[in-house]
């Protein structure tokens, strides 16, 4: 082995394989790392807490923001929303004003109490 070649390519040469699977294992690491310090970031901001509620909201961001759990405003929502259901959305799916829902959640908030 010339000395030119190195430890990667020693590596590259004779475990191809592993060393596809260690970069690939690397990255998706790195891809978790990234969006973990990105939500942080994002939460810790005084600006994303307890914000008035809105139609563009999905249940889940209405759940973080105010720091409740999940389950508390899908109860007081009138069907089990989708994943990615904004509250327009539902409130067009059950021709409930949205008025009317952001009523249900905001009145649920406080009754559900510290999480």
């Amino acid at each position: 082995m010339s000395a030119r070649r190195g430890a990667l390519g020693y590596l590259w040469a004779h475990h191809r394989w592993a060393s596809i699977g260690f970069a690939g294992a690397l990255i998706v690491a790195l891809v978790f790392a990234v969006r973990l310090t990105l939500f942080t970031i994002y939460w810790a901001d005084p600006a994303h807490r307890d914000q008035a509620i809105e139609g563009w909201m999905t249940p889940r961001y209405i759940a973080r923001s105010h720091d409740v759990e999940l389950d508390v405003i899908r109860a007081a929502l009138p069907i089990a929303p989708s994943a990615r259901s904004t509250l327009n959305d539902i409130a067009a799916e059950t021709s409930v004003p949205i008025e009317v829902l952001i009523g249900h959640i905001e009145d649920a908030i406080p009754a559900a109490g510290p999480p």
